[in-house]
């Protein structure tokens, strides 16, 4: 079945939702996060559940049906898989790759991105340590935590960001922060839950608010 780019929009944005939702997605969090008219939502909705895409009850939001979620997890692949491209075979940095593969994301071939992904020798993982869907639509987990939820003495490496914005990864280029590194937590601050860490041998404060967008793996 065709999509629209608008509707592989709003199938993706409630895929990334439910992650975050333990029942269904209300309306108003969708328009909220596509910066749209709830009453745009209400008409998408009936479209997608028209396809067989998601289900709605009223009271209960919005949900992804099984055709659903592997629509979705076939956006989120292509999506990634051509972050991963742009920054392993073009150059780019990791902050500059998302609104590139927000176009991408919507090429219909199949065999492009099969073949991209043989090209790429099956990555597990964007350059912002997001998992890859397979083809099949399934997700590698890991085990992970924030950084603010560590404690003192606690170490692990850096697997992941929350936020993906191009603002906060060139902060955290600066700042030397990158996948695959190791963080000690040496000191953590009770007042306003700020962090001492330590990194390749050095020192490094930081906020509360970055240290709660950066995902560790810890040590065992």
């Amino acid at each position: 079945m065709m999509f629209s780019q608008s509707e592989e929009n709003y199938i993706k944005t409630i895929y990334h939702l439910e992650a975050d939702f333990k029942k269904g997605i209300s309306t108003n969090a969708i328009a909220k996060k596509l910066d749209t008219k709830a009453s745009s939502v209400t008409d998408m909705i009936k479209k997608l559940s028209e396809k067989d895409v998601v289900t709605y009850k009223k009271y209960q939001g919005v949900t992804l049906t099984d055709f659903g979620k592997k629509t979705a997890a076939n956006i989120v692949r292509k999506h990634r898989l051509w972050e991963v491209f742009l920054v392993d075979k073009l150059n780019f940095s990791w902050d500059e790759v998302h609104e590139v593969a927000e176009q991408l994301e919507h090429i219909k071939s199949p065999k492009l991105i099969n073949e991209l992904d043989a090209f790429l020798d099956y990555p597990k993982r964007d350059p912002h340590g997001d998992p890859i869907p397979d083809k099949e639509g399934n997700l590698q987990v890991i085990e992970k935590s924030l950084l603010s939820t560590l404690k003192e003495n606690e170490i692990g490496v850096c697997v992941g960001v929350d936020d993906s914005s191009s603002e906060f990864l060139r902060f955290l280029d600066k700042q030397g922060v990158a996948l695959g590194k190791q963080i000690k937590v040496k000191e953590k601050e009770p007042f306003d839950g700020s962090l001492v860490i330590e990194m390749d041998g050095k020192t490094l404060s930081v906020s509360n608010k970055i240290a709660s967008n950066l995902y560790i793996q810890k040590s065992r």
